[in-house]
């Protein structure tokens, strides 16, 4: 899975239409998350493949001359506002393909497409699964499959510490201990990541 920070080095080899790793590692990191934001706010499946495939051409581009303004601000809410734009052109499109013209269909169609923050703070929200998710695998692969059941099974799915031991035939504490391990590798390869970035 691609590490999922953004740095400045995938998108300044972004740039290079050619680089194809690059734009591996930038689909894998952001294609699920515009899908899966797409399909909460009420595209439908086909709809929301293409606004990820738009989405990517948009980046592809604009980014040259994103990265030379001095003024540009964070990647995500650029990414975030072609993601919306994108989103409300297809709505647009989809409401004058299936009525032929305007009308009170089409705009109440439109009025469904979140607002900059509700859509920002959706992006944000599977950006942060995204992390996670990277995260939660890296740990994963360091730790012995008691311990990652252990931190799975009361920390991901919810069960009680004493049920969670019970499964597992392992005492409470060892279930603590599990838990702390697994959450500190997670947040050291976030913290080791952002570093680097």
């Amino acid at each position: 899975m691609a590490e999922p920070i953004t740095r400045n080095s995938l998108l300044v080899r972004l740039q290079d239409a050619n680089d194809i790793a690059a734009w591996e590692d930038f689909a894998e990191l952001y294609g699920p998350v515009i899908y899966r934001v797409a399909l909460a706010k009420g595209l439908q499946t086909a709809d929301a493949e293409d606004l990820v495939q738009e989405v990517f051409l948009a980046v592809s581009l604009a980014l040259n001359g994103w990265l030379a303004r001095e003024d540009r601000g964070g990647f995500r809410a650029w990414l975030i506002r072609i993601a919306r734009n994108e989103a409300i052109d297809r709505m647009r499109q989809r409401s004058t393909r299936s009525l032929g013209c305007g009308g009170s269909v089409a705009e109440q169609m439109l009025a469904q497409v979140p607002a900059r923050s509700e859509f920002s703070d959706s992006l944000d929200l599977e950006y942060e699964r995204a992390v996670f998710r990277w995260a939660a695998t890296q740990a994963q692969r360091e730790v012995s499959g008691q311990v990652w059941k252990a931190f799975w099974l009361t920390s991901v799915e919810g069960i009680p510490i004493a049920e969670a031991a019970s499964r597992l035939q392992t005492g409470v504490g060892n279930i603590y201990v599990s838990r702390s391990r697994v959450m500190a590798r997670i947040k050291e390869h976030i913290e080791n990541r952002k570093e680097r970035s």
